[in-house]
């Protein structure tokens, strides 16, 4: 036997381990879904009522367009069961699916060059989301330079010392209190890069920091109160007054976010007292070191310039929070809120020019991924809109539930939401939707509007956890955490937040 030959029968080849696909060819693979589905799913869509400029406009399945004047006897005559004032005030700001006005029209079928083009279409309609989270980077890779993090994580690893736990409980309610009172969602992308290293420093793994932001993100946003990106919006498009079912969501809140946390802080104290339980343990050591650095044991001397850093690094978010909140503040007034703190923060920290360009192009390409992601997801809608399915699923949807009794139909209507959700991601977008369609089936049965609204808010926000059309696969890439890891993780409590969800609509229903 040759020399080659022997040492092949020594070393045998290995089998190469079949690994969880990126995020980017997850959404791909379901881009690819959709495509073929916009082939089987009849096209169709519902007319559309849009308010502008003092009038509406009623769009047509044919598509030719009509004006109206901008009355109460309007909005009544088409079916719409909301006051003219929620138009007028800028509550319902998107266009509004008229009640039986569902038909079918000439298919669209999407093909190859429709598919291979989503993505780019997709990074053109988020291009305010896109440039928000690389001005983020950019402005984190500054504060970065100035040694700030690696001085402020010593500091509260010092201060938490012992008390760990408190760091999921106080971030988890915090940030839970942000989604369920003005929709803290997509800014939760800049809380990462801060947070994580924090987490890491305390003994916990990067699932614990994701799931502590992205688990009180979606709970409060599942469970909104106040929200004027679901419950407001979808109160209106249902014709009743916001406060409707306000107590219901309110306990749901409490509930949904103590069995969260509880849920957590059982995993972070497993990973704490045994790394070696970490579902992402195999990534220990990368993550420490893309997180806290090579050099994060160095101690780090908190100086004045240190503390004025961090001072204008926290009383930015508080601003941005304050400005999405009291405002009307978006993507363009926050993305340059971070802006001009990296100015400001490169000129306190005397960081010569070209550095400063050197270190903020560094630290916006380190989220350059997340920017793809979304970018990718956006594609994935565009897909369906252009397919016309989205309406016809609505339609299928209201259908099904027809003669159902009042307790199995309110759990099937939030299955529905969770199932439609999917398809339209966005809050305020399934609202305006599927409200004028589906709150007038809680009539049938003899129920009050506001358990429809309810149903749609706990089932859009359970399938906020795990759709990849939503924010999860975003989140995920910015803690490097693949999909099946995050699956493994939250299945579990999904299986106890649809149990929690499904009492509380029940007991709406019957009492």
């Amino acid at each position: 036997m040759s020399d080659i030959a022997q040492k092949s029968a020594d070393n045998p080849p290995r089998k190469r381990r079949l690994s969880f696909p990126t995020a980017y060819t997850v959404l791909l693979i379901v881009a690819a879904l959709v495509t073929m589905l916009t082939w089987i799913i009849p096209a169709g869509t519902y007319n559309k009522l849009n308010y502008a400029d003092n009038e509406f406009t009623v769009t047509y399945t044919n598509g030719e367009s009509k004006v109206y004047p901008a009355t109460q006897e309007t909005l009544n005559e088409l079916g719409i069961k909301a006051e003219l004032e929620k138009f007028t005030n800028g509550d319902i700001y998107k266009p509004v699916s008229i009640p039986d006005t569902y038909s079918e029209v000439t298919p669209h079928p999407q093909g190859l060059d429709d598919f291979f083009q989503s993505p780019i279409e997709g990074m053109y309609g988020s291009i305010d989301v896109v440039f928000f989270v690389l001005i983020i980077g950019g402005y984190i890779g500054i504060v970065h330079y100035c040694g700030a993090f690696t001085a402020g994580i010593q500091g509260l690893s010092q201060a938490f010392h012992g008390r760990e736990q408190w760091l999921i409980i106080i971030v988890m309610v915090l940030i839970a209190l942000g989604g369920t009172s003005f929709g803290l969602a997509e800014e939760t992308i800049a809380f990462y890069p801060i947070l994580v290293p924090i987490f890491l420093a305390a003994g916990y793994d990067a699932i614990v920091a994701l799931a502590a932001i992205f688990l009180g993100s979606s709970i409060g946003t599942m469970c909104s109160t106040v929200n004027p990106f679901s419950t407001i919006i979808a109160s209106n498009a249902a014709g009743i007054n916001w406060t409707a079912g306000l107590n219901s969501r309110l306990i749901m809140l409490v509930l949904g976010t103590i069995l969260c946390i509880a849920y957590l802080i059982r995993y972070a104290q497993k990973v704490k007292n045994d790394p070696s339980k970490s579902l992402i343990y195999s990534q220990k050591a990368e993550l420490e070191v893309h997180f806290l650095g090579e050099d994060a044991s160095q101690p780090v001397a908190m100086t004045g310039k240190i503390r004025l850093i961090l001072a204008i690094f926290s009383a930015s978010f508080l601003v941005m929070i304050y400005g999405v909140s009291s405002l009307g503040w978006w993507f363009t007034e926050m993305t340059t809120l971070f802006f001009v703190a990296a100015l400001i923060t490169g000129v306190v920290a005397g960081i010569d020019e070209k550095s400063f360009v050197r270190e903020f192009l560094v630290g916006a390409s380190d989220l350059l991924g997340v920017a793809l992601i979304i970018a990718i997801a956006r594609g994935v809608t565009i897909l369906m809109d252009q397919g016309m399915i989205s309406d016809s699923i609505l339609h299928g949807a209201s259908t099904l539930v027809a003669g159902m009794d009042k307790g199995l139909f309110i759990v099937v209507m939030m299955v529905l939401f969770a199932g439609i959700s999917f398809f339209v991601p966005s809050s305020s977008g399934l609202a305006v939707l599927s409200m004028p369609i589906m709150a007038p089936l809680a009539d049938v049965v003899g129920l009050p509007r506001e358990n429809i609204v309810s149903a749609y808010q706990y089932g859009m926000g359970l399938m906020a956890f795990i759709t990849p059309t939503g924010l999860v696969l975003a989140s995920l890439a910015m803690v490097n955490v693949t999909f099946d890891k995050w699956l493994k993780f939250v299945l579990p409590l999904m299986g106890m937040l649809i149990t929690l969800a499904a009492a509380m609509l029940l007991i709406s229903v019957y009492t």
